[in-house]
């Protein structure tokens, strides 16, 4: 009994806070971070289909695909099909297959959609000059 009376007053001298102590500050009001917010138009877009969308661009097998396979095979296929492409031919083609895009300089391309607690992310990047950067990132919340 001597050992629960103990372990009680240890509880309850832990949980005693003084009236005195100043809250912590919250350092994400004094910190907020510089990222861009993603572009517009994103919200409300449908899943691209399994294998070829509407004007040709090729997705392929992604639902159940493995991440570390899925997507290098991805940026592949981007490379392949837009090389000696122009900027604005591959924003036209982009959109075309669902794509939202967004063009200051430097195009940014994306489909995200939320599928069965999974939201899917598909991106092709493309500076002047440089080969287009794509990629699909996917995160569940609990298991797939």
């Amino acid at each position: 009994m001597r050992f629960f009376a103990v372990i009680l007053i240890a509880a309850l001298a832990a949980c005693a806070v003084s009236v005195d102590t100043p809250a912590p500050s919250n350092p994400l009001a004094a910190a907020r971070g510089t990222a861009l917010p993603p572009p517009s138009g994103v919200a409300g877009q449908t899943a691209p289909p399994e294998g070829v969308g509407p004007a040709g661009f090729e997705f392929g097998a992604w639902r159940g695909a493995d991440h570390a396979s899925y997507s290098p095979a991805l940026q592949t296929r981007v490379r392949a099909r837009y090389q000696n492409w122009e900027q604005a031919r591959i924003k036209a083609d982009l959109e075309a297959n669902g794509f939202a895009c967004e063009d200051g300089g430097r195009l940014d391309c994306r489909i995200e959609i939320m599928e069965r607690q999974c939201a899917h992310d598909w991106y092709v990047v493309v500076e002047a000059g440089r080969e287009p950067v794509a990629g699909f990132d996917v995160m569940c919340l609990g298991a797939r």
